[in-house]
């Protein structure tokens, strides 16, 4: 029998300068598409506009994205990367507190993460660009990061399915009033905490 070493394993070749150039192209494409996108709303992206910004000639953005469709993808993935790392952050700073006021506070920062980028929070939890769909590979992020989310919650006794479908009915119910209504303010957020208790009292009542 042949056992492999550490020493039979080939290292990761080094990007080559132009990959790196080729990466930083793209980032700085996936940026400008960002801004661009708080103006216009998502579904009002237009890719003669991030080419401009970028100082490329339209056609040369496909050597970068293959598509408009690819774009929204590399976005949709990037958003959802955004909220798994700070939901993990949420869930860890609120680790002291009870489950009830942990889970308002993680609500509340849920809320803001939506209010803070309109156009992340459309491509991530709304259909307002006609037509498209996540690709499987990104919404394969997406499915990750919810998972990663619930392991999360279910420090806070968040366990069941019924009840992490119910938690993000009622996150993002509150997030959307809070775009729609209130949009730089916080007349939502500050709701965060009783929508939590409201919560966690009817887990409880379902317990007994």
């Amino acid at each position: 029998m042949i056992f492999s070493t550490v020493l039979d394993i080939e290292p990761t070749p080094a990007p080559t300068p132009r990959q790196r150039r080729h990466e930083q192209t793209r980032a700085e494409i996936l940026d400008a598409a960002w801004r661009l996108a708080e103006e216009t709303g998502i579904a009002g992206l237009s890719l003669r506009e991030v080419a401009r910004v970028v100082g490329l000639k339209a056609p040369s953005l496909y050597t970068y994205f293959d598509s408009k469709d690819a774009l929204f993808d590399a976005m949709f993935a990037e958003g959802y990367l955004q909220l798994g790392a700070a939901v993990t952050e949420w869930t860890a700073t609120e680790a002291d507190l009870e489950p009830a006021d942990a889970l308002g506070t993680v609500i509340g920062s849920w809320i803001r993460f939506c209010q803070h980028s309109l156009a992340r929070y459309q491509i991530m939890f709304t259909r307002a660009i006609p037509g498209w769909e996540p690709s499987a590979e990104a919404y394969a992020i997406s499915v990750r990061e919810y998972q990663r989310m619930a392991e999360a919650l279910a420090a806070f006794g968040i366990t069941d399915p019924g009840d992490l479908d119910l938690y993000t009915a009622v996150a993002s119910g509150l997030a959307a009033q809070q775009i729609a209504n209130d949009p730089t303010g916080d007349r939502w957020v500050r709701l965060a905490p009783t929508a939590a208790h409201m919560l966690f009292d009817d887990i409880e009542r379902r317990k007994r």
